[in-house]
């Protein structure tokens, strides 16, 4: 293959740089075409561009295939907790024992907020989106902690912030949850696990003694890991896009929160949920909800079918519908949201229309199920997933931050508006 590629304009022939990935992908290096040309390229949605090198996670959508650091997600479902693929996706490596065992103990020694933060959780409205709640806290944490805006490349510094962060933000949730159905907070507590705690803060009370099941624990730390990272996102590249201002991490992350709220991004999990109770409610049959879906008349759209990546079965489904087994039957109850799901799937994959198009279950289509189980509000989805993806978005902080080519984010466009006109007097319009 050639090291170049060849573009002609206006009777001009420039060499465009052919770069390589780790895993044999290809690229055309376009930073000097403005620059030799006078061209932009136009790419909605940036689906054909490049923004960054990054050594993270690695995605093939056609295979399959997705890799934290080059491990797949398989044997980290299966055999990491999440702050150990926290470490893995912030720093590069696995970490030592000596290292987990000392960022577990930064994890539990910042799981507090601030006492005056918690008038914030009293003063917003009782019907504010959690998803609002999270990132106005989130910004408001980083007011607390001034010293982060003075020494942000310290290592130490950078080390106890991102634990603050990882643990805090399960706090924030958690708060934000017993704010909205008017329950005191419940603190975090020093001997639990990172999962336990937050489930116990999500549902123990006075009232009432809360025992977290191990296999709940098990599937809150698998769900928190497949949501870790997923490469260039639109939560993803938000960060980085804000980061490259040199905005702090508080800030970048909080607008990463912001991207993550959308119906097309993290909210697509509430969706799901949603989509499978309207099927139960109105009583249709799998054939007719085929049907309507594959209807380009019909509004009906049916969640948690298809990616933007993967042109093959998400490999976050079935490591999430192996782990929804699991959890049922050591359960031993039913959800009929389930059936409804599993025959949906059924269908889909011998669908003539689903196959062509590729629509395979996505990391949404199971977790909202596995959520409901454990007992998270509809409304709670995105937050929940905010909590899994944090690892990622400060991974990708760190590296652009690190990254001595790194430049301030300045997408081209091109314009489509009026071209130069006169000043029309008030009394002439």
């Amino acid at each position: 293959m050639s090291d170049n590629a060849i573009l002609t304009y206006n009777g001009k022939s420039i060499e465009l740089p052919v770069v390589e990935g780790a895993e044999n992908e290809h690229g055309l290096d376009i930073c000097k075409l403005r620059k030799e040309t006078g061209l932009v390229t136009l790419d909605y949605g940036y689906l054909n561009t490049g923004s960054t090198r990054s050594a993270i996670t690695y995605v093939d959508g056609e295979k399959g295939i997705l890799r934290y650091r080059g491990y797949s997600i398989e044997d980290l479902a299966e055999k990491a907790t999440f702050p150990e693929t926290a470490w893995l996706l912030i720093y590069g490596e696995l970490p030592t024992q000596q290292q987990l065992s000392r960022f577990r103990t930064l994890l539990t020694e910042n799981a507090l907020l601030h006492e005056n933060l918690l008038h914030f959780f009293r003063q917003m409205p009782p019907s504010a989106h959690p998803m609002g709640i999270l990132s106005s806290i989130v910004n408001a944490v980083g007011l607390f902690t001034p010293r982060f805006y003075d020494d942000e490349n310290i290592a130490d510094v950078f080390d106890l912030t991102t634990a603050g962060l990882i643990s805090k933000i399960r706090t924030i949730a958690a708060f934000s949850y017993k704010a909205s159905i008017g329950e005191p907070f419940v603190y975090p507590e020093a001997e639990r696990s990172y999962c336990s705690n937050f489930l116990n803060m999500m549902f123990s009370s006075k009232a009432r003694s809360y025992h977290p099941d191990p296999i709940m624990e098990k599937a809150l730390n698998t769900l928190l890991i497949v949501h870790a990272d997923h490469e260039q996102n639109c939560s993803t590249s938000t960060v980085r896009m804000v980061g490259s201002s040199h905005a702090n991490l508080y800030a970048s992350i909080c607008a990463g929160i912001c991207a993550l709220w959308g119906p097309l991004h993290g909210g697509a999990n509430q969706a799901v949920l949603e989509t499978l109770l309207r099927i139960q409610q109105s009583g249709m049959t799998i054939e007719q909800v085929m049907e309507k879906a594959k209807d380009k008349n019909d509004p009906f759209r049916l969640s948690g079918f298809g990616h933007r990546v993967y042109k093959s079965y998400d490999p976050r489904a079935k490591v999430l519908k192996k782990l929804m087994y699991q959890v049922f039957e050591h359960e031993h109850f039913h959800d009929p949201l389930l059936d409804i799901a599993l025959k949906l799937e059924e269908a889909a994959l011998k669908d003539d229309y689903f196959i062509a198009r590729k629509l395979y279950p996505n990391v949404d289509f199971y977790s909202g199920i596995l959520y409901r189980a454990m007992g998270i509000p509809t409304n709670m989805l995105t937050v929940m997933f905010a909590i899994g993806r944090l690892p990622g978005w400060i991974a990708h902080w760190k590296e652009m931050h690190d990254d001595p080519n790194s430049k301030i984010n300045r997408p081209r466009q091109i314009y489509t508006g009026h071209t130069a006109r006169a000043w029309i007097d008030r009394d002439k319009r």
